[in-house]
């Protein structure tokens, strides 16, 4: 269980809060829905369990893994993409950890309650076009973020997981359970469950895989480097599916938590990266026309729960980085902490200045943090991922890859379905990432 939480607490994180309810809004509701759970359950799971094989076989950072499996400066090369692309990850993601915190702030003091709904609207903009605060915040999450990481893995990571996720889900199912009881919340299950194809394009189709890459944690060398601290006795194929089901679930509990209440609203659900720092204050402030109390509660729970969700993630982001640092490197934990903080604030600073000061600098025609964004779940994560599975289902000994997750041929179940992932990874995933990278480039 603590395996499983561990991983969960990777997987499960702003990525299902935050991400997954706009992107479903921007791409048909139940159809990108159903799309992205075929992705997780046919391309997303083999590759969670080849990277699991290859850190726990190699016993080592994903640097390091890959070094063992390619020799030579090519090894290095994709090795070091592994750990570059977490970190280029965490940079922009602690800004949205930073908005999350400011929120929790505004929560406890109350702010959502004693103003209107129309004067809450337009907050968020002015918030993030500031200059300091945003910034500010950032790096206080970055820094939360850090200390616990400075603990290790048994006393921080695994620990703060431990607790916090089943914390998680609790909150988040009370959220659910409020947010359908709003006025024309209906609509919003409607368009979760009812499917509308005609709004899928090849774009939808590259938002699902790149959310359940972004989701899982798959081509950042995460699930390697975890994998890496996991026992002989574990059982791979369980963590995995245990993961993978329990990220999808909490996905599609997040969005019936987002989903309802902004339809009761009356907001457009394809707002975007924005949607819940919008509407959700001011449905806050809504409520708290009838019942303040209730309306302040449920604001605090909600952005506890979003800050949560962020900090489980940013951590095993950040600990790849760590663990190259402190493996490859010879670096106190401490040290290789505070390098991090240095490097991932001073990026993920121009990433939140990105919509104030910096708003007119344009890369692609994306503003930093969207470029940013964009980059990693389209681009970096998913070509980390092709490495991983070329490694794992071509390089690495076949009867090594067996051993790893079938623990030896000792469990059965596993063994009958060693030859089902096998196919999966050498031909469906590689086949199907490259149809997809092909299309996002075109």
């Amino acid at each position: 269980m603590a395996v499983i939480m561990a991983f969960a607490g990777s997987a499960i994180g702003l990525g299902n809060i935050w991400r997954f309810p706009y992107l479903v809004g921007q791409n048909g509701g139940a159809a990108f829905i159903l799309i992205y759970i075929a992705f997780t359950l046919v391309l997303s799971l083999p590759v969670f369990l080849a990277e699991s094989a290859i850190g726990r076989s190699c016993q080592a950072n994903c640097r390091a893994a890959v070094g063992f499996l390619v020799p030579g400066r090519v090894g290095r090369i994709f090795g070091l993409l592994l750990v570059f692309t977490p970190l280029w990850v965490v940079s922009y993601y602690s800004v949205v950890g930073g908005w999350s915190l400011d929120y929790l702030v505004q929560a406890c003091h109350l702010d959502f309650v004693r103003v209107t709904p129309d004067q809450v609207s337009g907050g968020f903009e002015r918030f993030i076009a500031s200059v300091w605060a945003p910034v500010l915040f950032h790096l206080l999450f970055l820094g939360a973020t850090l200390i616990v990481v400075v603990f290790g893995v048994k006393g921080g990571i695994e620990r703060f997981c431990k607790w916090t996720i089943p914390a998680l889900f609790i909150i988040v199912v009370v959220i659910a359970v409020y947010s359908l009881t709003l006025p024309g919340s209906f609509k919003g299950v409607e368009y979760l469950v009812k499917p509308d194809f005609s709004k899928v394009s090849a774009h939808t189709f590259i938002d699902a895989l790149g959310q359940s890459f972004f989701s899982l944690s798959l081509g950042m060398g995460i699930n390697i480097t975890y994998s890496s601290y996991v026992k002989k006795s574990e059982n791979l194929m369980a963590a995995g599916a245990g993961t993978a089901i329990s990220d999808l679930f909490f996905a599609l509990l997040a969005g019936f938590a987002i989903l309802p209440a902004v339809f009761s609203a009356g907001i457009e659900p394809g707002t975007g990266p924005t949607l819940i720092f919008d509407t959700l204050p001011f449905i806050f402030s809504s409520l708290a026309q009838e019942a303040p109390v209730v309306s302040a509660v449920a604001s605090v729970l909600f952005f506890l729960a979003i800050l949560l969700a962020a900090l489980t993630s940013s951590i095993s982001l950040v600990e790849v980085g760590v663990a190259y640092l402190t493996e490859n490197r010879g670096m106190k934990r401490g040290w290789a902490c505070a390098l991090l903080f240095v490097l991932c604030g001073a990026f993920g600073t121009l990433c939140s200045l990105s919509f104030g000061p910096l708003s007119g600098t344009h890369i692609l025609g994306l503003n930093l943090f969207d470029f940013a964004d964009s980059a990693a779940s389209n681009v970096l994560m998913v070509f980390g991922a092709l490495v991983s599975i070329v490694l794992a289902a071509w390089v690495m000994p076949r009867k090594v890859l067996f051993g790893e997750l079938t623990n030896g041929g000792t469990l059965r179940v596993n063994v009958r379905l060693f030859p089902v992932v096998l196919f999966l990874l050498r031909y469906v995933a590689p086949i199907g990432i490259l149809i997809l990278i092909a299309s996002s480039v075109l």
